[in-house]
This record gives C-alpha cells, sequence and structure tokens, in this order.
C-alpha cells in the first residue's frame, strides 16, 4: 500500500541525501491537488532538508502537481521528464533547480 501524500511529503527529509545536494541552499514550494493535496514548503540548505506545511514567501520554485501523482514520482514509479512533458508536472520559477531535487532524494 502506497503511502498518503502527506506521509510522502513529511518522509522527504529522511530521504535526503545532504551529499547529493552539496552546498545547495533552496525553497521549494509544493503545490499538491487532489483529495489528499495541500501546500507544503520544503526547505534544502545547510546539508539539511525542513518540511513545513505552510506557502512559502519566496520560493526559488513551485512545483504543481496532483498529489497522488507526487507520490507515485518520490516511489519511483512515475517517469519525472515524462509527466512534465505530459503536463503533470508543472513548474514556476527556477527549472534547473528543480531538475536536480529528485537526485537530492533516496527515491524507491
Amino acid at each position: 500500500m502506497s503511502p498518503d501524500v502527506q506521509e510522502a511529503v513529511e518522509a522527504l527529509p529522511g530521504a535526503f541525501m545532504p551529499e547529493k545536494a552539496g552546498a545547495a541552499q533552496a525553497v521549494f514550494q509544493l503545490d499538491l491537488s487532489g483529495d489528499d493535496g495541500g501546500q507544503w514548503a520544503l526547505s534544502v540548505a545547510n546539508g539539511e532538508c525542513e518540511v513545513r506545511e505552510e506557502v512559502a514567501p519566496q520560493p526559488d520554485a513551485t512545483i504543481s502537481m496532483d498529489g497522488h501523482d507526487f507520490v507515485a514520482l518520490i516511489s519511483n514509479q512515475l517517469d519525472p521528464v515524462g509527466a512534465f512533458m505530459g503536463g503533470k508536472i508543472k513548474i514556476a520559477g527556477n527549472l534547473g533547480m528543480v531538475m536536480q531535487f529528485l537526485g537530492w532524494f533516496k527515491r524507491g
């Protein structure tokens, strides 16, 4: 059984690999739609990842998608490039940073 959206988002700090992020500092806004959706601010700085259920005032990038697609994405069951090209993921802001973002987390 797959985790619900909130569990999946809240598990991100535990899946974070600081060695992959290096010295990166970024704030991502997750806007997840659907029954289990919500808004979370995810910040990466100083080798740490924090998630808060809130709207970030000035995120580097906003990632908008269906909550269940997000769960599939971080479970490695949804191809990020295909999902983006197919319109399942909408990104506002720093696209390059978002492209690196998934590599900073264990998926699957």
